[in-house]
């Protein structure tokens, strides 16, 4: 309920999204911390009763209490991705104003981890998790931050002024726009305010939702909003997916090219050149196939969803994250590949034609003219 400093009750939910290797063996984590299979949600809403989406290990981590008056208990949940992939989840509930929601998303915390801030918190518990799970990462990296997604979704469970959140969100255009874009209040051209909020969600009549790049607004009194986080979830991950894969793709394109440079422009074409080129482009066809075994779980998984409301909210992050071009760009590099591929094939058997019909000329017709010449010699 709203407090007399006009403050309601809302949970702000911080989704990260890492890559952290090629593959992670899900078998030998179950060894090697506490995880178990990720939990179906319940049906509600429109979800069919088939919808299914990877099937992650989730390894729960909370503080029991925060040492903050501003914060409840905070918890994070970590889901790990057997094409590599590990997202975060952390999530805490606080009294504010609308208009000091951005300010809470980054308040200054301790607890008993000994974490300064929810980032920083954030950042100790997938440190945590990713090195307690190092041995079974396959491809196991340094990080940059390329290598993360960050999502954050500011949920109220009270809407401000009534029971009617689409007219709260219109009568507060310009506050509403600037939390989701996370641009300073009052700075938005109308333009700008517009097509941020243009497209909302609403299942039920006190329910709203609304995405944007970085940030998402949902108001829901009933706090049953956790498959909606999920799509944001899970957009974040295909989006974090496909950039690896356009960048690996890439630096294995960038490799491919100066090592054939190298081997047909340098003039120097040793034996030892062309193994090495057919070692590296046969590792780059183990790649492909990777690449491509990746490519088709995400599509399977989002054409499942199919055409309800919870598929609505995915391909909208989808279309905010342009990952249908992170996906062309991913293809065409894959062609690229096996053009190269194709193209080394091609030529390796030209050669050993050529090496074989030199085999056939000296045996069947120099060697024999030879012979008849020492036989005509010794006469």
């Amino acid at each position: 309920m709203m407090n007399e400093r006009g403050e309601i009750p809302v949970e702000i939910v911080h989704l990260y999204a890492y890559d952290v290797g090629r593959s992670i063996d899900l078998k030998k984590v179950a060894s090697l911390v506490p995880a178990h299979r990720d939990i179906a949600l319940a049906k509600r809403r429109d979800t069919p009763a088939y919808l299914t989406l990877p099937k992650p290990l989730v390894l729960s981590i909370s503080t029991e209490e925060c040492d903050s008056k501003l914060f409840n208990k905070i918890s994070a949940m970590a889901k790990i991705y057997e094409d590599g992939a590990i997202t975060m989840i952390v999530r805490y509930r606080t009294m504010s104003t609308f208009e000091e929601l951005p300010a809470k998303a980054h308040m200054p915390i301790r607890d008993v981890s000994g974490s300064s801030s929810i980032e920083q918190f954030a950042k100790d518990s997938f440190e945590m998790v990713r090195e307690a799970l190092r041995s079974a990462i396959v491809g196991y990296k340094q990080l940059s931050e390329s290598d993360r997604e960050t999502y954050i979704a500011f949920c109220l469970l009270e809407c401000p002024g009534g029971d009617d959140p689409q007219a709260f969100v219109n009568a507060n255009k310009d506050m509403a726009a600037s939390l989701i874009s996370g641009e300073p209040a009052g700075t938005l051209h109308i333009s700008q305010i517009e097509q941020i909020l243009g497209k909302s969600f609403s299942y039920r009549k006190n329910d709203i939702a609304i995405f944007d790049l970085d940030r998402c607004l949902i108001i829901d009194p009933s706090a049953d909003y956790d498959d909606v986080l999920m799509m944001a979830e899970h957009a974040n991950y295909r989006l974090i997916e496909l950039r690896e894969l356009d960048f690996l793709l890439d630096e294995w394109l960038n490799e491919a090219e100066r090592d054939i440079r190298r081997l047909y422009f340098s003039g120097r074409r040793k034996r030892s050149s062309a193994r090495t080129l057919r070692l590296k482009l046969a590792q780059i066809q183990g790649l492909r196939f990777d690449a491509l075994f990746t490519l088709e779980n995400l599509d399977n998984s989002s054409k499942i969803i199919g055409d309800y409301f919870l598929g609505s909210i995915y391909h909208r992050l989808c279309e905010i994250f342009n990952t249908d071009e992170w996906k062309f760009s991913v293809e065409r590099r894959l062609n690229a590949l096996q053009n190269i591929y194709e193209l080394l094939k091609s030529d390796t058997t030209e050669q050993r034609m050529m090496t074989l019909e030199m085999v056939f000329i000296a045996v069947c017709i120099i060697f024999p003219i030879l012979q008849i010449i020492q036989v005509m010699l010794v006469k």
